[in-house]
């Protein structure tokens, strides 16, 4: 009789989004994938095992696999087994598995033998082993990173790097398809398994496919085992991926300066310096100190990159200044609770997210919303869109930068309204923005470092 895994941890869920689908890992219901993995050591001897959609409904879907039908050799692994996924806004989180469990010769992935649900005898484990929440993060652009846990009990960490695209060869695509890699340093500690369960992953991710080629070194020294899983035949068909520019990046540690002028208000140049002190999983902390200038500013902002695009989650700031703008709204806000014009970040962000769309690409377009948490801290109406890129000129240097204008409408309050352009540099972020404002004055930010 075969053991059977169980396995169904508490995993913490972002809320499910229209943005939160996308064909990184599509799963329409007729899809199937047959994969052939082999363990360098364990199971050197191919096994074919094909996976299919068992459910799909709304944001989550459930794959199933068998290697029943397949022709496998009796040298071969049997399995069969279901694993649930749910996407979110941050990307395929998995919740849970169940299957057979895997031959008494391989390593025992838990600190006691009896009742262990972990196990790495199937492609779809090797794709969630260090990394279930999320598998795979999202949007994939440059610059992309997270960490994560995986097995049963949340006692395998993995660390993700995004490492671009690259052509890839299997048996499903012999003359090779663009893929998405990923690198995945996975560590796990305390199994009796040790070190088989740490190493490191390298995952192919197919625009329109999914993955289509893991591999795994685990740890162990000069003759440790490798793990390949190839993907031998689909009925999923390649689709050009959306574009990897970042356009906001945050690498911890990068410095920003800029330089604010107001043809009314603030003709005197403020100048301020934005570092990056904290990434983690797409959200990044930055902080911004006065260098020169009347305004004499403090503070900290964070901002967030995930499928619907990237938002400011918070702004902190506090200034000393004899500059006298004029007021902002909304006026269902008191005036002590109201937004500043006190950085350049504050005109960017300034209105509704996202700032940037996840795939920005010229053409696209977003509105603020009423209700919202941004309407209630700006009431702004209005409407952003992307143009293309265009060759711009700062202190900084000469870019090629993509173009966000933006409407604005904020009821009563002039210096709030008007129209806004940013300019974003691919692997830079903001490198100008000029805000023509309701009252006739004009804005200007140009980046200098």
């Amino acid at each position: 009789m075969l053991r059977v895994l169980f396995a169904s941890a508490a995993i913490a869920l972002a809320c499910a989004s229209p943005a939160a689908a996308d064909d990184w890992w599509p799963h329409p219901s007729d899809a199937s994938w047959v994969y052939a993995w082999s363990d360098s050591v364990y199971a050197p001897t191919p096994t074919k095992e094909r996976v299919t959609v068992k459910s799909d409904k709304g944001s989550s879907f459930e794959l199933q696999w068998t290697t029943e039908g397949l022709d496998n050799p009796p040298e071969a692994i049997p399995s069969a087994g279901t694993m649930p996924f749910n996407e979110t806004n941050f990307g395929v989180v998995n919740t849970s598995w169940s299957s057979n469990a895997p031959p008494a010769n391989f390593p025992v992935l838990c600190a006691q033998a009896a009742g262990c649900p972990n196990a790495l005898t199937d492609t779809l484990y090797y794709v969630i082993w260090g990394s279930r929440d999320p598998v795979l993060a999202q949007p994939v652009v440059a610059g992309l990173s997270w960490t994560s846990t995986g097995g049963a009990q949340g006692d395998v960490s993995g660390s993700s790097v995004y490492q671009g695209r690259e052509l890839v060869k299997v048996p499903a695509f012999p003359s090779g398809v663009v893929a998405a890699k990923i690198r995945t340093d996975v560590v796990q500690a305390g199994a009796k398994g040790d070190p088989y369960g740490s190493g490191v992953r390298m995952t192919w991710w197919v625009y329109g496919v999914g993955p289509v080629k893991v591999v795994f070194e685990h740890a162990g020294g000069a003759n440790a085992p490798v793990t390949t899983s190839e993907l031998q035949s689909t009925s999923l068909q390649p689709k050009p991926p959306p574009a990897d520019v970042n356009w906001f990046p945050t690498r911890k540690g990068d410095v920003q300066r800029f330089r604010w002028t107001n043809s009314k208000y603030l003709k005197t140049p403020s100048v301020a310096q934005f570092t990056v002190d904290a990434v983690l999983n797409g959200t990044s902390r930055f902080t911004v100190k006065h260098l020169s200038g009347p305004i004499r500013v403090a503070g900290n902002y964070g901002f967030s990159m995930r499928l619907d695009g990237l938002t400011n989650v918070w702004g902190n700031t506090s200034a000393a200044t004899r500059v006298r703008f004029p007021q902002l709204g909304p006026k269902s806000l008191p005036a002590d609770r109201r937004r500043h014009f006190f950085t350049p970040f504050d005109l960017m962000d300034f209105g509704w997210n996202p700032v940037l769309p996840a795939y920005a690409a010229a053409g696209a377009t977003w509105s603020a919303k009423n209700p919202s948490r941004d309407f209630s801290n700006f009431g702004v109406t209005g409407t952003s869109r992307v143009l293309a890129p265009q060759r711009v000129v700062t202190p900084a240097g000469t870019f090629t930068a993509l173009v966000v204008t933006s409407s604005l409408e904020q009821a009563g309050f002039p210096f709030g309204s008007g129209t806004r352009t940013c300019w974003f540099a691919p692997g830079v972020g903001l490198v100008k923005l000029v805000f023509r404002h309701g009252d006739g004055s004009v804005s200007t930010v140009v980046r200098t470092k």
